[in-house]
């Protein structure tokens, strides 16, 4: 862990996870081994970082300046990764900074992560592509009779409106 990073209470890091300087990560976060999170991420409560998962800052990566030139700290414009409330990102997956991963949303193992992710979405692929979505409990939601969806492990019913997942409360 570099200077200035904040983790808060209850977080787990596991073993050779590299946590960049001025990186905030929230309460009761799980920090896998092996993964990269570098300035500027912010992950917000309860997030899940599977092993080797890499968070990147730099939209237009190189070495040296158009000049030749090494880059400098002040050559370029980090960009960061934010990760919020109770996401979970699954090992080996990308994500090429500047996004946003939504609340309750899940990577799937490998993934590539190129463009923002909606809350409750399960996404998977290189480029990762919504293929479901996932209720709290991280199972992914069955469609039921009346239009809606249910968690398998709690029983939630959600509806989706507008293009976005909406918790409606107990099964219907």
């Amino acid at each position: 862990m570099r200077e200035n990073s904040k983790i808060g209470s209850d977080s787990i890091i596991g073993s050779n996870a590299y946590i960049d300087h001025d990186v905030s990560i929230g309460n009761s976060c799980k920090i896998q081994n092996d993964a990269q999170i570098y300035f500027p991420a912010k992950l917000e409560d309860g997030v899940f970082i599977g092993p080797g998962v890499i968070l990147t800052n730099d939209r237009f990566p190189r070495a040296v300046t158009p000049e030749g030139a090494p880059k400098k700290g002040t050559d370029w414009d980090p960009v960061g990764v934010t990760v919020k409330y109770g996401a979970s990102i699954g090992a080996g997956a990308v994500c090429v900074a500047p996004l946003t991963i939504g609340a309750w949303a899940m990577v799937g193992a490998g993934s590539l992560v190129t463009s923002d992710v909606l809350p409750f979405a399960l996404v998977v692929g290189a480029p990762a592509r919504q293929v479901g979505w996932v209720g709290r409990s991280g199972h992914r939601l069955t469609p039921t009779d009346s239009g809606g969806l249910v968690c398998p492990q709690t029983g939630d019913y959600y509806e989706v409106s507008e293009g976005l997942l909406v918790p409606v409360g107990g099964r219907k």
